[in-house]
């Protein structure tokens, strides 16, 4: 491994699974929320960011429940991105929990990156 972390988060999020599956499962759903733009062809994904593209492997597509991707430029073949949906089976309340890696000096960022994403994803499905 070449020396990042994982980092976990989870955010609470009011809606149904299927829908929030939807949006983070869909490059129409994720266009809404996580990037300026997103284009898939088959499982290469390209994100765009104020036209800046950063492409990303497909690695697993567990409907509904998660979807995992690796970013192209990612030396580290251990390291990925994860979207999880979980249902509190006692409350039913959802969660999205988030697997990321940074470099030691960038889990801060990431994990602000996150918030902030999440935070908009939330205002957009009328979750916020």
């Amino acid at each position: 491994m070449s020396g990042k972390i994982k980092f976990e988060m989870e955010f609470v999020v009011r809606a149904s699974p299927s829908l929030l599956y939807q949006y983070m499962a869909t490059p129409s759903g994720m266009s809404e929320w996580f990037a300026d733009n997103v284009n898939s062809r088959g499982e290469f994904y390209t994100f765009i960011w104020d036209g800046a593209e950063e492409k990303a492997k497909l690695l697993s597509n567990k409907k509904p429940e998660r979807i995992k991707f690796r970013w192209d430029e990612e030396e580290d073949d251990d390291a990925y991105f994860e979207l999880r949906i979980q249902v509190d089976e006692i409350t039913k309340d959802v969660s999205l929990i988030i697997t990321d890696f940074a470099e030691e000096d960038e889990v801060d960022e990431g994990k602000m990156f996150w918030e902030n994403q999440i935070s908009e994803l939330k205002q957009v499905i009328g979750s916020a």
